[in-house]
């Protein structure tokens, strides 16, 4: 009887809800976007410091948007494995000579990261030239958000949450969980280090976006395996835990389970994400340049119209109402 209890009380936890999984999570993007305005010089620091919260809160946009716009899923990814293998040279890097070989449907079927991240540029470059203050920060929020995504591994695989390998989860536990476990510990014991440079001009970067996703390709395979290897070491009961989030009972990797894989990927994640916040501060860095430095002091004392609120409103609206994500989810 006591045995019947426990299992059914167990069977409820399991079927409770669980932390959906987002590209590098809430929590990763917002600290990516935040941690990367302290690279920049004191030219753009005068603007994006003050904003900094906004900046923030809104990295998370372009996942809120997956609810409502059919073609923003395909800008978060490239199953790249899809046309072939490593360097992938059958996939033409420009994006007209793409579209002129495997037709547009198609490469939006498999993601087009790289080529959203240079379109998200000049839409950045445009808004300096304009001094546009709306346009500025919010092309700079979403240009973080998308420019990360291109750094998480299972972002340049079809095998994108374990689906093919009997590991579905993998994908929220690389970028959400192990990020939220780890990350702000003290630093002596094992927590991130996201003390780094200062932002760099990218000279090219179309050239500077694909290096990152093939680099993510080549170490989608170790995540994988690494994943299998210690699922082998630890019993059901010790690779999973249930915990409280927010009020819900979830399911989620245990500690030590995530500890072991961080340690077993020797900092990938870490690493991962510190460039993250180095790239994410460049392409901002780029496109200030490229618009020829304008002054940005004077726009300090801006604030978003009462129509840019609405939007906001409408965005946060349609992810909050409990509708499903269009497209491929990783959840």
């Amino acid at each position: 009887m006591k045995k019947t209890a426990l299992v059914s009380f167990l069977t409820l936890l399991l079927l409770m809800a669980y932390l959906p999984s987002f590209c590098w999570g809430f929590y990763a993007h917002k600290k990516i976007n935040y941690y990367a305005v302290f690279l920049l010089p004191p030219e753009m620091m005068a603007l994006y410091k003050p904003n900094i919260s906004f900046l923030e809160e809104h990295a998370v946009d372009p996942d809120k948007r997956r609810y409502a716009v059919p073609e923003e899923g395909p800008r978060h990814y490239l199953d790249i494995d899809h046309y072939g293998k490593y360097p992938y040279s059958d996939l033409p890097r420009k994006w007209k000579d793409a579209v002129a070989k495997f037709g547009e449907d198609s490469l939006m079927a498999h993601g087009i990261v790289p080529w959203h991240i240079q379109t998200m540029l000049l839409r950045l470059t445009s808004a300096f030239k304009e001094k546009n203050y709306s346009k500025i920060m919010k092309n700079s929020a979403e240009i973080g958000h998308y420019i990360a995504d291109s750094h998480v591994p299972l972002h340049a695989s079809s095998n994108h949450n374990g689906q093919f390998t009997n590991q579905k989860g993998i994908h929220g536990f690389w970028e959400s969980r192990v990020p939220e476990l780890l990350a702000e510990r003290d630093q002596q014991d094992m927590g991130f280090n996201f003390f780094i440079g200062k932002a760099q001009y990218i000279k090219n970067p179309g050239e500077y976006a694909w290096a990152r996703l093939l680099e993510s390709a080549l170490a989608s395979d170790s995540v994988l395996t690494f994943e299998r290897q210690l699922t082998k070491q630890f019993a059901p009961d010790q690779k999973y835990s249930f915990e409280n989030r927010n009020g819900v009972i979830i399911r989620q990797y245990s500690a030590a389970f995530t500890i072991a894989f961080n340690k077993k990927l020797d900092g990938m994640i870490e690493r991962r994400m510190r460039l993250s916040i180095m790239s994410v501060a460049s392409f901002w860095y780029t496109a200030w340049v490229n618009a020829g430095q304008p002054d940005l002091k004077s726009m300090v004392t801006h604030s978003f119209s009462e129509a840019d609120a609405k939007e906001f409103e409408q965005l946060n609206g349609s992810w909050q109402n409990g509708g499903k994500m269009i497209g491929r989810s990783e959840e």
